[in-house]
This record gives structure tokens, sequence and C-alpha cells, in this order.
């Protein structure tokens, strides 16, 4: 789009926020209302023509709604659609009215009702705040006594805030995992990327889960057979529920996958781009991503025509010492000037600043180093030569980002 003057809106997670400065989440939530308001006050002041708005909080909050009455154009669902995420009991009782493959489950606003499901269902089983949780509102139990506990700790401990003012109690689904993403314009979709994430701490997949530890597209485990399944059985009927529901999504719909024995299960559904999923989905694409974003918001994307590279892309995520509990902040990072540098690697900053001179680290997760490669194997080897060039000792990586795919690729 030309002559089109950009804002995207970039804000903490309210209960993140909170978190950070160690107070309730409803100061968080608070602070969340006072930023949508402020964003919008700007973007009156600057006479901004179009904003994208990425995260959840803001989604589930009626930014859009709020820049919309104001005639400013923006990309990302209402606050009624944004309950995809929002709401996890939404997405399900919208899986089961209309028939989404998806794991069965209960929902429950009284803990001892929620035991009594868990009483009467085999192990594991996966207990969830309803509402948003910073990524954190799952726990996978592998017996009867981890998911009682769950349950207290989520409804009674009030770990997640009022996110926990509800549960759902969901069958543990086997398979591998994979995300599929997709741009929809209210009736029109048009698929993106899979992609394959590792959420816990630790190589081989182990410890706690954070936000993301790095990540690689396209899944090899989505190939264009079960692609194809994921479309029709899954994105393109959520489309026409939500129509029929009177709540039209618009904007990226990204669907967290289970790929089983049967073919694909919806886990859940997040309604913005995840990170770190998103950065190598944008090393990928060759198109103009802006233009992509207006045609969502305008109901024209029965007109575009994505154009991606051909190659793997893959990132890996440099964390503070600490991370995903207390972490380190402060600490001076090293080397990245000479990484940017490599050819076909894209360093991008999630928690840094710039102090007299010296690279600063503020965040948990700091730096996401990505590459694009022909295979996951050459993307990994790649990356890490990458992060071998970054001097950060108050920082940390996993060191086998892509372990699953590169398996894979061996054995073909």
């Amino acid at each position: 789009m030309k002559n089109l003057n950009h804002l995207a809106v970039i804000m903490d997670g309210n209960s993140r926020w909170a978190s950070s400065r160690n107070l309730p989440s409803k100061a968080g939530h608070k602070e969340g209302v006072k930023k949508a308001r402020l964003a919008v006050e700007y973007a009156l002041e600057k006479k901004i023509d179009y904003v994208v708005v990425g995260p959840e909080e803001p989604l589930v909050n009626g930014l859009v709604d709020k820049l919309q009455a104001l005639n400013i154009k923006a990309f990302g669902p209402s606050a009624e659609a944004a309950a995809l995420e929002g709401s996890k009991g939404f997405m399900k009782d919208l899986c089961s009215k209309y028939n989404i493959p998806s794991a069965k489950y209960g929902r429950f606003n009284k803990p001892e009702k929620a035991k009594e499901f868990i009483a009467n269902h085999k192990s594991p089983i996966v207990v969830k705040a309803d509402g948003l949780a910073a990524g954190k509102g799952v726990i996978i139990c592998g017996n009867k006594q981890e998911a009682n506990a769950a349950v207290d700790f989520i409804m009674n401990e009030l770990a997640f805030g009022d996110a926990g003012n509800e549960v759902i109690i969901e069958e543990f689904l086997e398979g591998e995992e994979a995300s599929f993403f997709v741009l929809v314009d209210g009736e029109n979709t048009i698929a993106l990327r899979s992609a394959q994430d590792h959420k816990a701490v630790y190589n081989g997949d182990k410890g706690p889960n954070t936000g993301g530890m790095g990540a690689y597209t396209p899944a090899p485990v989505v190939d264009d057979k079960m692609a194809k399944r994921i479309m029709d059985e899954i994105i393109k009927p959520t489309v026409a529920a939500m129509i029929k529901e009177g709540k039209p999504y618009k904007g990226v719909l990204y669907a967290g996958l289970m790929i089983t024995s049967k073919g694909p299960r919806l886990i859940e559904y997040n309604v913005r781009f995840g990170d770190p999923e998103c950065q190598p989905l944008m090393v990928a694409m060759k198109s103009d991503i802006l233009d992509i974003l207006v045609a969502s918001t305008e109901g024209t994307l029965d007109k575009v025509k994505l154009q991606w590279h051909k190659e793997v892309t893959l990132i890996v995520v440099m964390a503070a010492q600490g991370y995903p509990g207390n972490y380190q902040r402060g600490s001076e990072i090293k080397g990245v000037k000479e990484a940017s540098d490599m050819s076909d690697i894209f360093v991008f900053h999630a928690g840094t600043k710039l102090e007299n001179g010296k690279l600063i680290a503020t965040g948990g997760r700091v730096l996401g180093i990505t590459s694009k490669a022909k295979t996951v194997a050459a993307a990994q080897r790649l990356a890490y030569e990458a992060v071998a060039k970054i001097n950060w000792p108050g920082g940390f990586n996993r060191t086998d980002i892509g372990w699953r795919a590169i398996n894979r690729e061996e054995t073909l």
C-alpha cells in the first residue's frame, strides 16, 4: 500500500506487565485499558491510517473495535471474535456445536465439579485456565492427583487471576504438535505456512514451558495432504461457524494442532501471530506483508496471491539467565552486529535497549536469531553459527532447535 501511515501496536501482556512489577493481575488489566486508550489517542493525533494490533490482550479488550469506531482501519479481530483465544470454553463449545475435531472436554466454574469430572476420566489429562494466561495456563497432568492439584492451583490459588475463574478439562491427545497460520477477511481464507515451536526451556523439550525458545517453518509433519485436511476440517468450518454465530472473524488465525493417527485435532486458537513463529514466517515470505494485512481488513483476500521463499527458516531464541522464572536484567550483549552481517541471518530484538552506546538486555526472551537455508539441518547449523558470534554471559539458549524435523529428514 502506498502513502499509508502505518502504526504497529506492540504492548506487554497485562499479566506479564503486572508480574514483572510484583503487582496483582488486576493492576495489569487496568494498565492495559490505559494503554489501549493512549494508542487510540495517538492514532487520532498522528492521523494514522492503519493500525496493526499484535498481542492478544488488546484484541480481546476490543482495541480494533475502538479504532474502527473512529474510522481508523485496523488489522485484527473484533473483541467478540477474539474470544476464540480469550475464552477456551467458547472455542471448545464452538467446536462441539459445529463438529470441528478437537479433544473431548468438560467446562467448570466450580472446583469440586471439575474434580468430579477428573475422577471419572482416565489420565493423563489436561487442565486449562479458561482465559488469557500469557501462554502458561495449560497443565498436562500425569495422574488424577496432579489434575486435582492443577485445579486448586488455577481456581483456588488464583495462579492466573481472573483467567482461572473457569477451567477446561480435556482428554490428552497423542501425536505430534504443529502450528498452522491462516489469514481471514471475514469470509475468505488464505493459508500461510505451518510451523513447529519449542516451548520447553531445555534441550529435548524438557523443563517448564516458556513463550517459545525456537521455531521453524514449514513443519515437515504438515505435508500438502495434511494442510488440505486442516483447511477443510478445521479452519474453513471455524470461519463459517463464526459467521453463523454473528462474530465474523478477520485477522490472523493461528491454530495449535495435534497431528494424530486419526488426523488433525484442534488444541487451541490464537488470534495473533505467535512469537517466535512469526519471525521465521516473515523471513520466509516474499510478498509484502502489509498488502496482505490490508486485504484481510478490506475483505479482498480472494484477490491475493502469496509468494514464499522455498527455503526453510528457523529461529533460535536467546533468553536471560533465570527465564522463565526470575531472570536477570541489565546485562550487556556484544557481537550482535557480527551475527547480523552474516548472509541469510536476521536478528530480531525482543527485549533490548541502547544505553550509552551499549546493547542492554531488558526482558526474558531477548533476541531471536533467524536463519534461512535449504533444509532444517542447514538452517540449524547457520543459526547456531550466528549465535556463537554473540557474546552474552547473561544469556542462554537451547542448542537443539529443529531436532524433531532433522530426525525426520535423516530418515527420508
